[in-house]
């Protein structure tokens, strides 16, 4: 579908989905969370496509829900949440879910949705001039888009509970700390560090990867047995692709190995 409020770039097994509402601080309206769920289910079942990054256009990452629509939409509001959540979750759900690994390159103001839409992303990079907050309760509404989920794992309940309540903003450097980023790079770097590491995992082990990923998504509600069990199988299942036997041959030979995921 052509799209008004993205843009979707698909080049060398590299997807980039970028907000593009810059003039709103790419905040989420019914579109952009419509187009959202439309081009992370492009790339999901894209077999070319081998990692993925979501970014933001302009100065922002991405401000959270578009208030001003939510003014408009105020004598329905209840249908018309309900109707952004259903798209703006299940582009959420993709995104924990595809097998593909999926970086947020966080190129400025990150709150509110756009804050749940980055911790669902599997590695997060921000540029150092960033800020983070949950916002939320600053217009008396409580979380949605996975925050309530991802956020009390990264930094536990109590920290979670401040930045909830008290809307206190981090800087990158401290949102860094407290394990809401991967790294925060300098801002004449930023586009050539993230896409590099991206580059990276596309030329990598991406059936290995799906299986890491679904493996730490399935820890979070598993026994310590339960979970070496379906270590077990995935290792298991995975040891018959060729990236394994590839990865085998070439570590014993010291060389580099090439993978294609298969």
């Amino acid at each position: 579908m052509p799209y008004q409020t993205l843009n979707l770039n698909i080049d060398d097994h590299l997807a980039t989905i970028s907000l593009n509402r810059p003039d709103a601080y790419n905040a989420i309206n019914l579109q952009l969370a419509r187009e959202l769920l439309d081009a992370t289910t492009q790339v999901d079942e894209d077999p070319d496509v081998r990692c993925v990054v979501v970014t933001g256009v302009g100065k922002a990452f991405c401000a959270g829900g578009d208030v001003k629509e939510f003014h408009d939409q105020l004598s329905r509001i209840s249908a018309h949440l309900k109707q952004l959540t259903d798209s703006l979750h299940g582009a959420i759900s993709r995104i924990a879910g595809m097998p593909k690994p999926v970086i947020a390159a966080v190129n400025g103001v990150v709150a509110g949705a756009g804050l749940g839409l980055m911790l669902a992303c599997d590695l997060s990079y921000a540029v150092e001039n960033a800020t983070l907050t949950v916002a939320y309760t600053r217009i008396g509404a409580s979380p949605d888009a996975s925050l309530t989920f991802w956020l009390p794992r990264l930094v536990g309940m109590r920290r979670a509970f401040e930045l909830t309540y008290l809307n206190r903003t981090l800087t990158a450097r401290e949102a860094c700390a407290w394990g809401l980023f991967n790294g925060v790079i300098a801002t004449d770097k930023f586009t050539d560090e993230v896409f590099g590491v991206a580059r990276q995992i596309a030329d990598g082990p991406t059936l290995a990867y799906a299986r890491s990923k679904k493996l730490c998504n399935l820890s979070l509600s598993q026994t310590l047995e339960s979970q070496m069990e379906f270590e077990a199988r995935e290792i298991s299942d995975n040891s018959k692709t060729n990236d394994f036997r590839e990865g085998v041959l070439a570590f014993v030979k010291k060389r580099t190995p090439t993978f294609h995921g298969s």
